[in-house]
């Protein structure tokens, strides 16, 4: 089945600008990789450690942080849901 001319126009449109977003997103995810290599490898490496494993090293102390936050969190949950049950019970009581 042939394809009309103004198809054929819109797909090499396509091809262009679809291109052209690949090669801006690469060239700023790259540059922003590079400033934040540089930023780690400056401030946030210890003694001996390279920036790879610094990064590995804070991810893992992100992860570890993150749980830490969502155990508080679901601890205040029940807290919260066993207060609740508690002055459900004490105002039931004042009704009778």
């Amino acid at each position: 089945m042939a394809k009309s001319k103004l198809v054929k126009v819109n797909e090499k449109i396509e091809k262009g600008v679809v291109g052209g977003f690949n090669k801006i997103r690469d060239g700023v995810v790259g540059s922003y990789e590079k400033v934040e290599s540089k930023f780690v490898d400056n401030f946030l490496t210890k003694e001996g450690e390279s920036v790879e494993e610094a990064k590995a090293r804070m991810a893992k102390e992100q992860q570890e942080r993150t749980q830490k936050q969502e155990k508080v969190a679901e601890e205040r949950k029940q807290l919260n849901k066993q207060i609740v049950e508690e002055s459900l019970k004490k105002s039931e009581s004042y009704r009778r």
